[in-house]
């Protein structure tokens, strides 16, 4: 259902969301995000929806006398994402956007989030501007509605009998963090590592497999051919590869990135295997012959599988740090379920009939790729705030995973060091997806305004001189924290 056709009772429910959500922006904001009692939150929102048994109602045991609790009142009220936002304050509040810091072509666009108009447009030139990594906003949702929160993906092993030698295949199922080796999370970090797959472990599940099936010399294949269509986009400048992204692949491990030391991994899928031969030696297994690229005959059997994080958790690691990666290998996944294809093209595809079914008007938009590298990406400010819109929608829980993994100004994610020159109060008060590339700054998410107002925005600028581009991304910062500052 469009967002047009919410009824009354779907806006209630709505209310009941967004209260949540402002008092974890702004109760939660100083202290919950320090300490960690907001990361546990936020970690109770993705689950299945069990509620968490409340603390203060187990009983303590006979022999410990405790004092009655007390409960401290609501420091806020419910937000309001329908409430009428004033058009004046919201000038004001939006007035770094005028800074020639920003350049040439500003464009904004600012609603309440349960809504359908703008209370704010600004624009000069052209309606679209490169997006850069607001892109994933988009990219995240769709994948989102598609896919599902708790769709995962697996990486296998299969084995095929057919030669005197038993051939043993490692299938790429686009796991996006497929790893070497198990990863230990970093403690105290300010950003959400779901837990990986790896191949060390495939390994060892294969080999025991292997064994208990009286098979100790295999021949070994790779099968790469879930995805189809260029690694790499064309319209990618040469030098982001390998610095902000390497060849796409559905079988990888730590995103195609190489060991330290050594060269650019041209061939991701030939590494990924390389990594699971070493690991499967290890365990006992031996490998005659050369590795070979092969698709995986229908008639191999199953030996063993290490399955993806779920594409809620993707969406929260690749919003929080902007990872390009996953937002590709998320594209190509949203390719397959929606045109049977895993490539930049189908995945465009289905971006653009999942927005309009949704009714949301392209406004001139285009999209080449899922993270916002591309710069013949254009995008409209309207079509960011209606995605977050959608997201927000009671018709479409599936899709909150994607306002629960905004990063909160000056806590998390690429907002943990920003936003610290403005007004204080938009600290805490404000959760966005960052866009940056050479002559590009743009912000775009939700803010909670100090009269409860709960807003979408997205705020874009696409001429920047290169002398002026931290400059900018304070006018930016400033901007946004305005939101959240005034009374709108």
């Amino acid at each position: 259902m469009g967002k047009h056709g919410r009824d009354r009772g779907s806006r209630r429910t709505l209310k009941v969301l967004v209260g949540v959500l402002f008092v974890a922006l702004l109760a939660g904001g100083g202290v919950a995000w320090q300490t960690g009692t907001a990361e546990d939150w936020w970690h109770r929102l993705r689950a299945d929806g069990a509620d968490p048994q409340d603390p203060a109602a187990v009983a303590a045991p006979s022999e410990v006398q405790v004092a009655p609790l007390a409960v401290p009142a609501a420091v806020a009220g419910p937000a309001d994402g329908a409430a009428v936002l004033d058009r004046a304050a919201l000038r004001q509040a939006l007035r770094p956007l005028g800074s020639r810091d920003l350049g040439k072509h500003v464009i904004a666009a600012v609603g309440p989030l349960d809504g359908t108009g703008y209370a704010f447009q600004a624009q000069e030139g052209p309606g679209v501007a490169i997006p850069a990594s607001t892109t994933k906003l988009v990219t995240s949702t769709v994948a989102l509605f598609l896919l599902g929160p708790d769709k995962t993906f697996d990486t296998t092993t299969v084995l095929d009998r057919s030669g005197t030698t038993p051939r043993l295949l490692l299938v790429g199922g686009g796991d996006p963090f497929l790893a070497r080796a198990p990863v230990a999370p970093v403690a105290g970090s300010a950003t959400y590592a779901p837990a990986r797959a790896d191949v060390g472990t495939l390994a060892r599940r294969t080999a025991r497999q292997l064994k208990a099936d009286g098979v100790r010399v295999v021949r070994l294949g790779f099968d790469d051919t879930l995805f189809s269509g260029p690694a790499l986009h064309p319209s990618w400048r040469p030098d982001y590869v390998p610095e902000e992204i390497n060849p796409i692949s559905s079988l990888w491990v730590d995103e195609g990135r190489p060991l330290p030391g050594q060269a650019p991994v041209a061939d991701p899928a030939a590494e990924a295997t390389s990594a699971f031969r070493t690991a499967l030696a290890a365990q006992g297994i031996k490998v005659v012959g050369a590795v070979q690229r092969a698709k995986a005959p229908t008639t191999a059997t199953a030996v063993g599988t290490v399955t993806s994080p779920t594409v809620a958790q993707i969406v929260q690691r690749l919003i929080e740090v902007s990872d390009n990666a996953a937002a590709e290998i998320l594209l190509r996944q949203i390719g397959l379920a929606d045109q049977g294809e895993g490539s930049f093209a189908a995945g465009q595809r289905a971006v653009e009939r999942v927005l309009t079914a949704n009714g949301i008007p392209m406004r001139g938009s285009v999209l080449h790729d899922g993270s916002g590298l591309s710069r013949d990406n254009r995008l409209a400010p309207a079509v960011l705030v209606d995605v977050l819109r959608l997201a927000a929608s009671a018709d479409h829980p599936q899709l909150r995973p994607l306002l629960t993994a905004l990063p909160v100004a000056g806590y998390t994610g690429s907002l943990a060091n920003r936003m610290d020159h403005g007004p204080a109060a938009g600290r805490g008060r404000v959760r966005a997806k960052t866009g940056t590339l050479t002559g590009v700054t743009s912000l775009a998410g939700i803010a909670v305004d100090e009269d409860g107002h709960l807003m979408a925005f997205a705020l874009m600028a696409d001429r920047v001189k290169d002398a002026k581009s931290l400059l900018a991304r304070v006018a930016m910062d400033n901007a946004a924290a305005g939101l959240g500052a005034c009374a709108c």
